[in-house]
Formats: structure tokens, C-alpha cells, sequence
């Protein structure tokens, strides 16, 4: 069975944290696909809802979707796969399909419905990181002073005729 790296994100606070699913948890979400709404206690995340956003393979490419095959090259214009450039531009881009499978290894995830449990707790325990307070001079000690060293007279070169 497959480890799946989730990416939990909360569109009320714009926070994102990562999990890591693994065996035999991780099976759940083998055959699914985005847009497909997942239950919290399934992955061990009592009371939540979520809804699945997207993902990426072994390889790095992402999931699309309305693609059926596990990878296919498409010609993106816009949108998942393709950063952009000038207008009008389309590009041939390598993409996973929208269905869940071994290969994926990235899950993206959005909440739907709050939990118990606090997943984007402030971390109120740190303390605040003190600023550094210039320590003052010590007295330095005259450095000796070096005596320069004779310079050797140079003849000058005669000119010949």
C-alpha cells in the first residue's frame, strides 16, 4: 500500500499544514477522485470533513481533472500544469489523471466542516525570539605600530642613444 502525503489546507485562515498517511489508513483513499468529499475519520482526523483539491505523482506531475488515464500529455492554456506566458500561449504539458491511485504520492485536501480537534493551533508556547543587544566595546590595546620598511633606492635606467 501506497504513504500519501497530505496538504490540509483551511480556506478560513489560509493556513496549510502537511500529514503523512500511511498503511493501512491510506487505502481508503485509493480509487477516488477530486472534488470527491473525504470523512476526517477515515484519516484519523475525528469530526472533520474534506474535500480533495488535487495531488501529484512519483514524478512530480500534477492531477487533473476531467483526465481519465493514469498520465497523459495534454495542450494546457491555462490552469493546473501550465504557469502561463503571453496571452494565447498553449504548451504541451504531462498530467496525472483526477483518479487516486499507487502512484500518487502527494494528496491536496480542503476543509469543508471543523473538527474537535485544532489542527492550525497558535503555537503559543514559543517564546518570541529576543533581539540580540549590541554588547558594549571592550578597550582595545594600542596596537604596535610597524615601522616601515626602508624602501631601496632605485637607479634610474639610463636612457641610450
Amino acid at each position: 500500500m501506497p504513504e500519501f502525503k497530505l496538504n490540509i489546507a483551511d480556506p478560513k485562515t489560509s493556513k496549510c499544514i502537511q500529514r503523512t498517511l500511511t498503511d493501512p489508513k491510506s487505502a481508503v483513499l485509493i480509487g477516488m477522485n477530486i472534488g470527491d468529499p473525504v470523512k476526517g475519520d477515515d484519516i484519523d482526523l475525528a469530526g472533520y470533513e474534506f474535500v480533495i483539491t488535487g495531488g501529484s505523482d512519483f514524478c512530480g506531475f500534477p492531477m487533473k481533472k476531467g483526465i481519465n488515464a493514469p498520465r497523459k500529455r495534454i495542450l494546457v492554456q491555462k490552469g493546473t500544469g501550465f504557469r502561463g506566458g503571453r496571452k494565447g500561449m498553449k504548451k504541451r504539458k504531462t498530467v496525472c489523471g483526477e483518479t487516486i491511485n499507487e502512484k500518487i504520492t502527494q494528496v491536496n485536501l480542503k476543509i469543508t466542516k471543523q473538527g474537535k480537534e485544532k489542527l492550525f493551533e497558535a503555537k503559543a508556547e514559543e517564546k518570541p525570539k529576543e533581539e540580540k543587544k549590541p554588547e558594549a566595546k571592550k578597550e582595545e590595546k594600542p596596537k604596535e605600530e610597524k615601522k616601515p620598511e626602508a624602501k631601496k633606492e632605485e637607479k634610474p635606467e639610463e636612457k641610450s642613444k
